[in-house]
Order: structure tokens, then sequence, then C-alpha cells
């Protein structure tokens, strides 16, 4: 007669050497003042063999009728159960050494050659903060992406949208480290694209928060790439003119005495000429950079051959190298950047901005302004934001921006 969970609850021991009862198919309880184990006697290769299936209650009457069936899966597909379960039990506690921690640091070790020390620890940090807490202990074997989901989640919630997709391709390249080792068969956040809700920030991905601003300028100084790329990086946001105008800007067009660059209207967007009074930081950078270009046409000079301006792609990909996807920020980004934290922040004339990020400004008569209209507030404005900069990079006070939560 087949067990009932009332008798199974109920039951006790009659001897020392305890009693079995019979559920059928060679399963039975073994009732011992110890407790009640569940064993299965099945033949394999023509003896008699006994398999442990587990204790009651840990171990429900429906739980281990389910062991059952499968064991005889098992013995018809000509395998031991005892067998297959000292594999499952050796796969179990080799996926326990494995994980996501674990491969994760062992990745952070093994890879960073390929990152900078500031990039190495930010990395580090994201992982330690906000996603070892959540899926750290876990073997990577087991993960799936609700899991990894999870912890993106909670960093969604506090509202960390210009780092969560960063995260989350940080966790990626765990996952293929893991693969590429044995310890995974794939990366389950592929399977999260369109899951999680994307920073906006205008038609160019851009930091605007002050916080990650300072952080950003702390990678800049500490990147460690080619001279031409370090420099267009450092000068790039104290400018914010866009990408092309400044990889082709030439020795020709800046005046370092005057402390002016002027831009032609050939190269510019709008078809007129533009002026951008450069600070004494931007200044700083052009003076460093002029033993090495100042020979040549270009300031910043391609890295093959100097006759050709620095590639498109160079700016960005030092952005990659340091850690800032794609959708995060972009080169092109410091312009929204500069606009949001000078109106926001620092209070500057909107008019004043605009005209200086090369727009269509008009006066109260609707007349364009020229390229030398304001230049001394211009000017001044370039110099607080130069000075703004250097605040937040050196972990100088920040200001919160209007509207923004806590």
């Amino acid at each position: 007669m087949a067990l009932t969970d009332t008798f199974i609850k109920t039951v006790k021991p009659k001897t020392k050497a305890g009693e079995k009862h019979s559920d059928g198919g060679g399963l039975y309880l073994l009732v011992k003042d110890s407790g009640k184990y569940w064993r299965l006697n099945y033949r394999y290769g023509g003896k008699q063999k006994t398999l442990a299936l587990g204790v009651y209650p840990e171990v429900s009457l429906k739980t281990v009728r389910d062991k059952r069936e499968k064991a005889k899966e098992q013995l018809a597909a000509g395998d031991d159960p005892s067998i297959e379960k000292r594999k499952d039990k050796a796969i179990k506690v080799e996926a326990s050494k494995n994980t996501f921690e674990v491969v994760a640091r062992t990745w952070l070790e093994k890879s960073q050659a390929d990152r900078m020390a500031s990039t190495q620890a930010k990395v580090t940090t994201w992982l330690e903060k906000d996603i070892f807490p959540h899926i750290g202990k876990l073997p990577i074997s087991e993960i799936g992406p609700r899991d990894v989901l999870g912890a993106l989640r909670h960093m969604e919630g506090r509202g960390a949208l210009d780092s969560v997709q960063r995260v989350k391709q940080i966790c990626g390249q765990v996952f293929r480290f893991a693969v590429a080792e044995g310890s995974a068969e794939r990366d389950v956040t592929q399977d999260l694209k369109g899951a999680l809700e994307k920073h906006k920030a205008g038609n160019h991905p851009a930091i605007t928060e002050p916080k990650q601003a300072g952080e950003l300028m702390r990678s800049i100084h500490g990147y460690e790439g080619a001279p031409y790329t370090v420099a267009a990086l450092k000068l790039l946001p104290l400018v914010f003119v866009r990408p092309g105008e400044l990889r082709t800007a030439e020795w020709a067009e800046i005046d370092l005495d005057a402390g002016e660059w002027r831009i032609p209207a050939i190269k510019m967007k709008m078809k007129v000429d533009h002026l951008v009074p450069l600070s004494s930081q931007a200044l700083e950078i052009l003076k460093a950079i002029q033993p090495l270009s100042g020979h040549g046409k270009y300031v910043f000079p391609s890295l093959r051959t100097g006759e050709r301006p620095m590639s498109e792609n160079t700016i960005n990909g030092a952005l990659r190298a340091m850690g800032y996807a794609q959708d995060i920020h972009t080169a092109h980004g410091f312009r929204a950047m500069a606009r949001t934290i000078l109106d926001e922040v620092l209070n500057q004339r909107v008019d004043l901005i605009e005209h200086q990020l090369a727009h269509r400004v008009k006066d109260a008569n609707g007349t364009a302004y020229n390229r030398t209209a304001h230049l001394p507030a211009r000017r001044l404005m370039m110099q607080a934001w130069s000075d703004y900069l250097d605040k937040l990079r050196v972990g100088g006070e920040v200001v919160q921006l209007r509207g923004a939560v806590a």
C-alpha cells in the first residue's frame, strides 16, 4: 500500500533497528529513533543496491516520488543512480567554488592590465557595492537573467541611471570570461536588452549631474593614453565644441597670447565663424602639447600621420576604455554637460551659453549676434566653467541640480 502524508507524519519506530514502510517501486521509509529516512532499492549490473534519497520532512513524499521516477529513467538509460548522484554532488561542489564573486575577482585580476588603475578601482567598487551583495554568493552557472536584473533594479531604484548600463556591461564581461573558462554556459545579460531604463540626456548620451561629472573629470585626468589623445580629452570638456571641430583644430586658428580660438565658418555646423575664449587651464593644455605638434598643421594630428587630423573615433574610444559606455557619455556629450550645469548650477545667462555652443542666438531686435558678441562676459563664463570642473575633479563642493532627488 502506498504511503500517505498523515501516516509518515505520525508513524513511530517500534524497535531500535527501526522499521521499513514501502511506497512501492523499491521506495521505502526507514523509521528510526534518530529520524525518518528515504531509501530506494534497485538492481544494477545484477546486484542489489540502495540509494539514499534524503530525510523526512526536509524531503517530502511528493519530492521523493519524483526522485524515484528520475532513478527509473536513469536505469532505463543504462546509468547507475548512485553514480549519477555522486556526479551531481561533485558538480554542485565545483559550482560552489565558482560563485559570481570568485569568477568576477579572477576576471578583475587577469584583465587589469587592460584598464587604468582608476578605472580598475571604479569597476571593483561597482561590483562590490551593487552586484556582489545580490548575486555574489551564487554559483555563476546557476545565475539567470532575472537574478542580474534584480541587482540592477536596486541601482535604478536609487536613481543611478548613469551607471546601471555600464554595470550591466561589466557583468556581461564577467559572464563571457566564465564561458571561456568553462564555468558558465552563456552570457545571460544578453537577455536584458530593453529591460532597463535608459539614461536620458538629450540627443547625445551625456553625464549632467555634478557628482558624476567630477568622477568623469578624475577619470580623464587619470587616463594614460597617447599624448595627443590625453590633451584632446582634457581640452574638450573645457571648450565644449563639437568633437569634429576639436579634432580638426589648427594651430593657425589659435592665438595663445590673446587666449582665443577662432574657428572658421567652413568648419562650423551653422556656417558662421565661431570664437572660443580659452581659460587659463585650456591654454595650459595647448602650451603643453605645442612642442609636440606645433610644427605641423593640426593641434591634434593623427597618430599614424601628422598630415591628417585625429580620427573621429579617438576620443570616444578613450571614453570607452575608461569604462564610459556609448549610451552613457560620448565626446559630444560634453556639450550637454556644460549646457546643463552652466545653467542650473552656475546660473550663467542662457544666451551666453547658447552663443558659446555656437547655436543661433538673436538679440532683442531679432538680429543674430556676431562671433565677438558679449566676449568679455563669455570669457568670464569660460574661466568660471574651467574652475568649477577643477573643483569637481578634486572633490570640491558639489551643488545639486535643481529638481534632483538626493
